[in-house]
Protein backbone atom coordinates (compact mmCIF):
# COMPACT_ATOMS: atom_id res chain seq x y z
CA UNK A 1 0.00 0.00 0.00
CA UNK A 2 1.55 3.56 -0.93
CA UNK A 3 2.12 5.72 2.36
CA UNK A 4 0.51 8.70 2.91
CA UNK A 5 3.69 10.83 1.71
CA UNK A 6 3.62 9.03 -1.27
CA UNK A 7 0.39 9.91 -1.94
CA UNK A 8 0.42 13.62 -1.00
CA UNK A 9 3.59 14.49 -3.16
CA UNK A 10 2.12 13.08 -6.16
CA UNK A 11 -0.77 15.13 -5.69
CA UNK A 12 1.36 18.18 -7.07
CA UNK A 13 -0.86 19.69 -10.31
CA UNK A 14 0.21 18.63 -13.60
CA UNK A 15 0.78 21.68 -15.91
CA UNK A 16 0.47 21.26 -19.30
CA UNK A 17 3.28 23.28 -21.36
CA UNK A 18 0.96 24.03 -24.27
CA UNK A 19 3.67 24.94 -26.83
CA UNK A 20 5.44 22.38 -26.92
CA UNK A 21 2.28 19.78 -25.91
CA UNK A 22 4.43 18.20 -23.01
CA UNK A 23 4.22 18.05 -19.56
CA UNK A 24 6.28 20.22 -17.02
CA UNK A 25 8.52 18.81 -14.37
CA UNK A 26 7.78 15.10 -15.59
CA UNK A 27 10.47 13.38 -17.26
CA UNK A 28 10.52 13.39 -21.10
CA UNK A 29 12.15 10.56 -22.85
CA UNK A 30 11.28 11.17 -26.59
CA UNK A 31 10.45 8.34 -28.87
CA UNK A 32 11.09 8.22 -32.42
CA UNK A 33 8.41 6.06 -32.64
CA UNK A 34 5.64 8.61 -33.62
CA UNK A 35 4.95 11.17 -36.12
CA UNK A 36 2.63 13.89 -37.76
CA UNK A 37 -1.15 13.08 -36.95
CA UNK A 38 -3.49 13.95 -40.00
CA UNK A 39 -4.34 17.28 -40.71
CA UNK A 40 -7.37 18.67 -39.27
CA UNK A 41 -7.55 15.37 -36.91
CA UNK A 42 -9.07 16.82 -33.47
CA UNK A 43 -7.81 14.74 -30.68
CA UNK A 44 -10.95 13.89 -28.87
CA UNK A 45 -10.00 10.12 -27.70
CA UNK A 46 -7.84 9.11 -24.39
CA UNK A 47 -6.93 4.98 -24.58
CA UNK A 48 -5.50 3.62 -21.67
CA UNK A 49 -3.22 0.65 -22.08
CA UNK A 50 -1.14 -1.52 -19.77
CA UNK A 51 2.01 -2.91 -20.05
CA UNK A 52 5.07 -4.29 -18.09
CA UNK A 53 8.16 -6.00 -19.42
CA UNK A 54 9.38 -8.24 -19.30
CA UNK A 55 6.00 -9.57 -18.64
CA UNK A 56 4.79 -9.48 -15.09
CA UNK A 57 7.97 -7.66 -14.19
CA UNK A 58 7.97 -4.41 -12.50
CA UNK A 59 10.07 -1.17 -12.06
CA UNK A 60 13.23 -0.79 -14.04
CA UNK A 61 13.37 1.39 -17.29
CA UNK A 62 13.00 -1.70 -20.03
CA UNK A 63 9.87 -0.01 -21.13
CA UNK A 64 11.59 3.45 -21.56
CA UNK A 65 14.07 1.18 -23.74
CA UNK A 66 11.83 0.08 -25.49
CA UNK A 67 9.59 2.72 -26.48
CA UNK A 68 12.87 4.93 -27.29
CA UNK A 69 14.21 2.04 -29.35
CA UNK A 70 16.90 1.44 -27.39
CA UNK A 71 16.54 -2.12 -25.96
CA UNK A 72 18.95 -4.52 -25.83
CA UNK A 73 17.33 -7.49 -26.72
CA UNK A 74 20.62 -9.70 -26.90
CA UNK A 75 19.80 -9.03 -22.63
CA UNK A 76 16.34 -9.90 -23.13
CA UNK A 77 16.15 -12.95 -24.98
CA UNK A 78 12.33 -13.19 -23.60
CA UNK A 79 11.59 -10.13 -25.62
CA UNK A 80 12.87 -11.11 -28.87
CA UNK A 81 9.31 -11.43 -30.31
CA UNK A 82 8.97 -7.27 -29.81
CA UNK A 83 12.81 -6.69 -31.63
CA UNK A 84 10.93 -5.85 -34.97
CA UNK A 85 7.91 -3.62 -33.13
CA UNK A 86 8.06 0.17 -33.09
CA UNK A 87 5.52 1.04 -30.34
CA UNK A 88 5.36 4.11 -27.82
CA UNK A 89 3.26 5.84 -25.72
CA UNK A 90 2.45 9.18 -25.03
CA UNK A 91 2.54 8.58 -21.43
CA UNK A 92 3.46 5.93 -18.72
CA UNK A 93 2.98 6.10 -15.20
CA UNK A 94 4.74 3.58 -13.11
CA UNK A 95 3.46 1.74 -10.01
CA UNK A 96 4.87 4.21 -8.26
CA UNK A 97 2.63 6.66 -9.56
CA UNK A 98 5.83 8.55 -11.12
CA UNK A 99 5.18 9.11 -14.99
CA UNK A 100 7.10 9.88 -17.73
CA UNK A 101 6.32 10.95 -21.36
CA UNK A 102 7.93 10.23 -24.65
CA UNK A 103 5.84 11.45 -27.32
CA UNK A 104 4.28 15.74 -27.45
CA UNK A 105 0.35 15.08 -27.35
CA UNK A 106 0.27 16.51 -30.33
CA UNK A 107 1.94 13.80 -32.03
CA UNK A 108 1.00 10.81 -33.17
CA UNK A 109 2.02 8.09 -30.94
CA UNK A 110 2.38 4.40 -32.34
CA UNK A 111 0.22 2.67 -29.23
CA UNK A 112 -2.84 1.67 -30.60
CA UNK A 113 -2.60 -0.59 -33.62
CA UNK A 114 -4.84 -1.55 -35.80
CA UNK A 115 -7.63 -0.52 -33.92
CA UNK A 116 -11.41 1.12 -34.47
CA UNK A 117 -13.80 3.35 -32.51
CA UNK A 118 -17.50 4.51 -33.08
CA UNK A 119 -16.93 3.51 -37.01
CA UNK A 120 -13.19 5.14 -37.27
CA UNK A 121 -9.89 3.30 -38.16
CA UNK A 122 -6.39 4.34 -37.43
CA UNK A 123 -7.25 5.42 -33.28
CA UNK A 124 -3.71 6.46 -33.12
CA UNK A 125 -5.15 9.60 -35.79
CA UNK A 126 -7.11 10.66 -32.81
CA UNK A 127 -6.20 9.59 -29.80
CA UNK A 128 -3.64 9.83 -26.69
CA UNK A 129 -2.03 6.55 -25.64
CA UNK A 130 -1.65 6.49 -21.77
CA UNK A 131 0.09 3.16 -20.46
CA UNK A 132 -0.22 1.53 -16.84
CA UNK A 133 2.40 0.05 -15.64
CA UNK A 134 0.74 -3.58 -15.10
CA UNK A 135 -0.62 -6.84 -15.87
CA UNK A 136 -4.24 -8.54 -16.16
CA UNK A 137 -3.70 -10.38 -13.78
CA UNK A 138 -2.58 -7.59 -10.87
CA UNK A 139 -4.51 -4.80 -9.68
CA UNK A 140 -3.49 -1.41 -10.14
CA UNK A 141 -2.14 0.75 -7.77
CA UNK A 142 -4.56 3.42 -6.31
CA UNK A 143 -1.73 5.88 -6.78
CA UNK A 144 -1.79 4.98 -10.51
CA UNK A 145 -5.36 6.03 -10.60
CA UNK A 146 -4.79 9.53 -9.14
CA UNK A 147 -2.35 10.42 -11.00
CA UNK A 148 -4.19 8.98 -13.80
CA UNK A 149 -7.45 11.14 -13.38
CA UNK A 150 -5.18 13.84 -12.60
CA UNK A 151 -3.40 13.58 -16.25
CA UNK A 152 -7.16 12.80 -18.09
CA UNK A 153 -8.79 15.70 -16.30
CA UNK A 154 -5.90 18.14 -17.32
CA UNK A 155 -6.45 16.44 -21.05
CA UNK A 156 -9.80 17.39 -21.29
CA UNK A 157 -9.17 20.81 -20.11
CA UNK A 158 -6.74 21.54 -22.90
CA UNK A 159 -7.95 19.22 -25.58
CA UNK A 160 -11.96 19.79 -25.34
CA UNK A 161 -12.82 17.27 -27.62
CA UNK A 162 -11.94 14.38 -25.24
CA UNK A 163 -15.33 13.51 -23.56
CA UNK A 164 -16.39 10.81 -20.61
CA UNK A 165 -17.39 8.13 -22.84
CA UNK A 166 -14.13 8.68 -25.07
CA UNK A 167 -12.06 7.22 -22.73
CA UNK A 168 -11.57 3.97 -23.40
CA UNK A 169 -9.16 0.79 -22.68
CA UNK A 170 -6.76 -0.79 -25.12
CA UNK A 171 -9.79 -3.91 -25.57
CA UNK A 172 -12.14 -1.47 -26.54
CA UNK A 173 -10.79 -0.21 -29.81
CA UNK A 174 -8.73 -3.94 -30.52
CA UNK A 175 -11.17 -6.40 -29.48
CA UNK A 176 -10.02 -10.02 -29.60
CA UNK A 177 -6.41 -8.90 -30.20
CA UNK A 178 -6.18 -6.64 -27.14
CA UNK A 179 -7.27 -7.25 -23.27
CA UNK A 180 -5.34 -4.27 -22.13
CA UNK A 181 -5.71 -2.90 -19.89
CA UNK A 182 -7.55 -5.73 -18.16
CA UNK A 183 -9.81 -7.22 -15.62
CA UNK A 184 -7.91 -5.55 -12.58
CA UNK A 185 -8.55 -1.77 -14.22
CA UNK A 186 -11.25 -0.61 -11.87
CA UNK A 187 -13.02 1.60 -13.95
CA UNK A 188 -15.46 3.30 -11.38
CA UNK A 189 -12.87 3.59 -9.10
CA UNK A 190 -11.43 5.78 -12.29
CA UNK A 191 -14.38 7.48 -13.69
CA UNK A 192 -15.47 8.71 -9.91
CA UNK A 193 -12.10 10.38 -9.71
CA UNK A 194 -12.98 12.41 -13.10
CA UNK A 195 -16.23 13.38 -12.23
Amino acid sequence: MQSDYNVLMYEVPLILDEAQHLLQSVPYEASPHCDARPLDIAIDTVIIHGISLPPGTFGGDVISQFFCGKLDFDAYSALDWLRELRASAHILIKRTGEIVQFVPFNKRAWHAGVSQFEGRTHCNDFSIGIELEGTDSTPYEMIQYIRLSALVRLLMQHYTNIRHQRIVGHSDVAPGRKTDPGPYFNWDVFRGLIK
